[in-house]
This record gives structure tokens, C-alpha cells and sequence, in this order.
């Protein structure tokens, strides 16, 4: 490829994005040969192939601005980078709007990557008229689900192609088997997960408030693992509900497969998604999955409730019920949990990953 690739992506906080993130660049590297990602963030640095040319300022404190500056300061960046060299191809996959404006302001093509469901910021109807001619200014628009496409087009008109997030199957096994602390002390217990930053989207307290309605019914311990603003408010809620005995608070890890393998069920309650990378990687180590049924993601995932059981977001009293029916139907959901596994080839890391190139390819 003649056109040089330039990744925009202001800052790297170690989710789901993330991970894709690292997998696409790294794949991508490899083929075109020139790749460059503009970024705040440089304490994934390690993450990357040494390929990659990683463009960002020396100073260190930045990393610990909001996100709304590294925008800015990555915007700048943006800009240097076209006005040296015209010849590229910007991937956003951050800062969507700001960068599709400045990419068009200077004629330079740009594919975005949206990451999660309009339902989650598309309310106010003057952001929606926005977001929708911003969006259709992209030379491509990239989702994760095909519902997030359909979603797409519906409420914005805004014709997006889907790939799937590329699962590393034989990487996460090997990851799984890595020395972790223990975060469960009974085996005979029903063991249930929940992982995901502390924030209202993905709405933990509906996770809690379901536990506290099966305390006394049901002998488990639960875990829940992330970071985020809501930490205290998650455990003042255990701490009122005298939670504390069945439920425990971890912080986020970079490695979380050896926490997965060690529970029986895994429960997803965001408000919405993308593509949750968390339930692929529950269900590669054969973890049953409770998920709220939110736009977009857990229902292809879980192929529409025949590879799990989906709740109704933020129906606590719900997803105590379906913990219930896992806990008395094993089997029958051992049958579930097996067509999902079966179905995780949509997923493939290879497969996905040849799509992106594809379409670089077809913007040269």
C-alpha cells in the first residue's frame, strides 16, 4: 500500500476498545508495513508492535487529563501529521466527529469505528441531527453488530458495514492459565462474575440489586471487578444492604481470564454496548452468561437467547429469576452454553481482522 495508515486514537484506557484496538494495529502493521497511531496515552506502549510509529507529546502528566483535552491535544496532532503528509488514510477509533471534521476540512479520507450503541448518546435531538451528517461525511463507517448497523441505518441513515471484534481464541486460553488471586473461597458455592467500569452504563447496582433479592434463597459468592467514579456508591450499597459476606469488590486487572476461569456464571447488566469483547471471552472459557438484552451485541452473542439467558436492562427482579433457573438447570444450560461456543467462529481473529484490511485496501 502506498497510502500511509494513521490510527486516531486519543486515549487508551484498557477496556474492550481497547483490546480491538491492539489487535487490529498490530495486524494491520504487519500488512501494509507503515502505521502510525496518535495518541495521549502512553502507558500501553508495550501493547504494540515496535512497527507501529506511536505520535504524542514527551510530557507524562497529559496521560492524566481529561478526555475531552486529549482530544484536543490529539486534534493537533491530527493536523500535523495530515499537513506532512496528505497521502494517508486516518482509522478513527476514538473522537469520531473531531476527526472525520478535520479529515474532511483537509480532503484527507477517513474510515471511523463507532463502539457503542446510539441508544446511549443519541437522546438530545440537536446531537442526532449532528452526529448524523457528521457520520455520513466518513468515507467508511465500521460497527461491531449487525443490530448496531441496522440501528445505524434506521436512526441516522448512515450506511455502516459490520466486523465483528477478532477473538483470540488460543490467546486467552494461554492467558487463562496465568497465576492470579483467588477471588471466590468456595467451590461449593455458586460463583458469579461481573466486570466492567463503574459507570451508569453498565449499571451494576441492577447486579446487586438482583443478589440481594437471592441472599437468603441461594448459597453464592459473587465478585465484581473494574474501576470507575461509582466504586463508592457500589459499596455503600453493599455495606446497606448487608451485602458484604456475598459480594466483594475488586479492582481492574489487565488479565482477567484467570478470573473468569474461576467462576460458574458470568452476568453482563449494561445499559448498552457494542460488541461486549467480555462475553466472548466468558464463553471461550465455557462460562455460562446471563446478559441484559441491550442494544447492541449480547443478543447475537448469545444467539438470541438459544446461548444464554437475556434480561430486560435494569430489571433486577428479572435477573434474579434467570440466576435462579441456572442455578436449578444446569443441564439445560450446559446445552445453551455449548451452541454459543460453538457458534464463537463468527468472532475468528483471522476472519475480522482481513476485513479491515480489505476495506483500507478499497480507499487506496
Amino acid at each position: 500500500m502506498n497510502s500511509k495508515i494513521v490510527v486516531f486514537m486519543p486515549s487508551i484506557e484498557g477496556g474492550g476498545v481497547e483490546k480491538n484496538l491492539f489487535l487490529v494495529c498490530n495486524y494491520l502493521v504487519k500488512n501494509v508495513g507503515n502505521l502510525k497511531i496518535i495518541t495521549i496515552s502512553k502507558n500501553f506502549k508495550n501493547k504494540f508492535s515496535n512497527s507501529i510509529e506511536i505520535i504524542t507529546y514527551s510530557y507524562n502528566f497529559l496521560d492524566k487529563l481529561s478526555r475531552k483535552l486529549k482530544y484536543l491535544l490529539s486534534i493537533i496532532l491530527l493536523i500535523k501529521e495530515i499537513i506532512k503528509n496528505k497521502n494517508i488514510i486516518v482509522l478513527s477509533f476514538q473522537a469520531n466527529l473531531y476527526c472525520i471534521i478535520i479529515c474532511k476540512l483537509f480532503s484527507v479520507k477517513v474510515i471511523s469505528r463507532s463502539n457503542s450503541a446510539p441508544i446511549g448518546w443519541s437522546k438530545n435531538l440537536i446531537k442526532r441531527y449532528i452526529f448524523r451528517k457528521i457520520l455520513n461525511l466518513s468515507n467508511e463507517v465500521l460497527v461491531n453488530s449487525y443490530q448496531f448497523k441496522n440501528d445505524l441505518k434506521k436512526e441516522f441513515k448512515v450506511n455502516a458495514k459490520t466486523i465483528y471484534n477478532p477473538l483470540n481464541k488460543n490467546e486467552i486460553i494461554k492467558k487463562s492459565k496465568q497465576k492470579s488471586k483467588k477471588i471466590f473461597n468456595s467451590k461449593k458455592k455458586l460463583r458469579i462474575l461481573n466486570i466492567g467500569r463503574f459507570t451508569d452504563q453498565k449499571d451494576q447496582i441492577t447486579f446487586l440489586k438482583s443478589l440481594n433479592l437471592i441472599k437468603n434463597k441461594i448459597d453464592f459468592e459473587a465478585s465484581i471487578i473494574g474501576k470507575g467514579v461509582l466504586k463508592n456508591k457500589l459499596q455503600n450499597y453493599i455495606k446497606d444492604q448487608n451485602l458484604q459476606k456475598y459480594v466483594k469488590i475488586y479492582d481492574f486487572v489487565e488479565n482477567p481470564y484467570p478470573l473468569i476461569k474461576q467462576t460458574n456464571l458470568f452476568v453482563l447488566t449494561s445499559k448498552f454496548e457494542g460488541l461486549p469483547n467480555v462475553l466472548l471471552e466468558s464463553l471461550v472459557l465455557k462460562k455460562f452468561i446471563i446478559s441484559s438484552n441491550c442494544h447492541t451485541g449480547p443478543k447475537e452473542i448469545l444467539l438470541n437467547g438459544k446461548g444464554g439467558l437475556l434480561f430486560k436492562v435494569g430489571d433486577y427482579k428479572e435477573l434474579a429469576q434467570k440466576i435462579k433457573y441456572y442455578h436449578m438447570n444446569k443441564k439445560k444450560c450446559k446445552n445453551l452454553l455449548s451452541n454459543a461456543y460453538n457458534s464463537l467462529y463468527r468472532f475468528d481473529y483471522n476472519r475480522n481482522l482481513k476485513k479491515y484490511l480489505e476495506i483500507l485496501k478499497s480507499q487506496i
